[in-house]
């Protein structure tokens, strides 16, 4: 066996053991609950072959077995609240393949190459990382129908919490700025997880941690309507229960994800090894790009009730200026020239604005809809809708604070207005000004020319031009 077939054999195997490690936790809490009862089954079936007799026996059979009785309902009460319970699940906007074939093929002839199962489903996520995510839980399933063939939905949703493969979730600004070949390169070991999450062991323990955190959050979750104090009790007292199960396996179930990863990184080495070194520089170079995209851009215009329409453009535009200015990686030109992954989405505008909108919802707060005071701005009108606005907000302000001050000499007074007024007017006609004053008006050199190309380049940006 190579090297590198042992490595992954040992995080599969780490895994697996800690798997087992959670499932035996999940045995004993079951234990516990059923040795009131086992005991009284004992005391029973002696009583009845007349080895326990007396009244003392008597009564030592009564207590028993109502409390085992007490055990089973309390414990039964667990399980149901701790199956139900809805496990967090992270904010993405749907990809359906039909809005995506290309991707979906790339990522399924991924999953061939790697010899893993292919990801059920594809997200995207308004972030800069990308992972698997287990939607399998019985809660994340749909009801089946009454009808006579309720029995049949049940067992077929019991066998897709066994057999569906997680969904894929990946980030949209890698979508936008990494190449195919890029983006196949650092899926590789994303989708490599899938192999390890299809043992059996290991997802009965995810979805066992899974329900435990699903339960502890519904405990912590506020209790309104009638009756509330009274249904606080049991949420209460199902919310410790399963918070002491969680202590107990959750250095189990870390060790477990980090024997999935490290299979799961093993196994990817083989497949565009050396252009996924390549590609990192790409993931850092993507990640500060959204990351001053949002502080310095986005931010602004999500206070005033606009949410720019079109935010991977705009970060492609960005680190397109940035590139083309530090010259940061070898051959740039070259690697604009290929086609970028963006290609893969059948219609890259739409899926750009939904995105856009679910980052405004995450990262400032904002409805999950557009409105009278929560509309989408096009980088085209960006200067005009929040710029301006920006700088006239700023110097009324200024403005009342002049006049609740004590009157300045004659001279000063048009030497404090002139910059306002003249800068107003420079950067609303300067989309590399406007995206600067908007952001940071002291600041004088930011990276990616503040970003100047979110402002002036990506306002016709579409897949094909880049």
């Amino acid at each position: 066996m190579s090297d590198t077939g042992a490595s992954e054999e040992l995080g599969a195997l780490s895994a697996r053991a800690r798997a087992h490690a959670v499932l035996r936790i999940r045995g004993r809490a079951a234990a516990v609950a059923i040795l009131p009862a086992a005991v009284a089954v004992v005391l029973l079936v002696a009583g009845a072959q007349g080895l326990a007799v007396g009244s003392g026996w008597d009564t030592a059979r009564w207590a028993v077995t109502a409390c085992a009785v007490v055990v089973l309902l309390l414990a039964a009460a667990v399980a149901v609240a701790i199956v139900r319970a809805r496990p967090a699940v992270s904010p993405t906007v749907p990809l359906p393949e039909k809005a995506a074939p290309d991707l979906y093929r790339l990522v399924r002839d991924l999953a061939d190459r790697l010899g893993v199962p292919a990801p059920s489903a594809i997200a995207l996520t308004p972030d800069c990382d990308s992972w698997l995510e287990d939607r399998t839980h019985p809660s994340a399933q749909p009801a089946p129908g009454a009808g006579p063939d309720s029995a049949t939905h049940s067992a077929v949703r019991s066998r897709r919490r066994v057999q569906a493969a997680p969904v894929l979730v990946i980030g949209s600004p890698f979508l936008w700025w990494m190449r195919v070949a890029e983006l196949r390169a650092v899926l590789a070991p994303v989708v490599a997880g899938t192999g390890p999450a299809a043992h059996p062991d290991i997802a009965a323990a995810r979805r066992f941690v899974r329900g435990l955190d699903g339960a502890v959050a519904d405990a912590a979750a506020p209790v309104r309507g009638p009756l509330a104090g009274l249904r606080r009790v049991p949420r209460a007292f199902v919310g410790r229960i399963a918070r002491l199960l969680l202590r107990s396996c959750r250095g189990h179930a870390a060790e477990m994800e980090r024997g999935v990863a490290a299979a799961a990184s093993v196994r990817a080495q083989g497949v565009d090894y050396g252009l996924r070194i390549v590609a990192q520089e790409q993931v850092g170079l993507a990640y500060a790009g959204w990351d001053r995209l949002l502080t310095r851009v986005a931010l602004p215009a999500w206070r005033m009730g606009r949410w720019p329409s079109r935010l991977d453009a705009g970060v492609v535009s960005a680190l397109t200026e940035l590139s083309r200015r530090d010259r940061l990686a070898d051959g740039f030109a070259s690697r604009l020239g290929e086609r970028p992954a963006c290609d893969l989405l059948e219609e890259p505008g739409a899926a750009d604005e939904a995105a856009s909108l679910l980052a405004a919802r995450l990262f400032h707060g904002g409805p999950a809809g557009t409105g009278p005071d929560w509309s989408p701005v096009d980088w085209q009108q960006y200067p005009e809708e929040v710029v301006d606005r920006k700088w006239r907000t700023e110097a009324a302000r200024l403005h009342r604070v002049l006049d609740s001050m004590t009157p300045a000499p004659t001279g000063s007074a048009p030497a404090g207005s002139a910059p306002a007024g003249s800068g107003s007017a420079r950067d609303a006609t300067d989309p590399a000004g406007t995206a600067r004053a908007a952001t940071d008006p002291t600041a004088s050199d930011l990276t990616a020319t503040d970003l100047a190309g979110t402002a002036r380049d990506a306002t016709d940006l579409t897949a094909s031009d880049l």
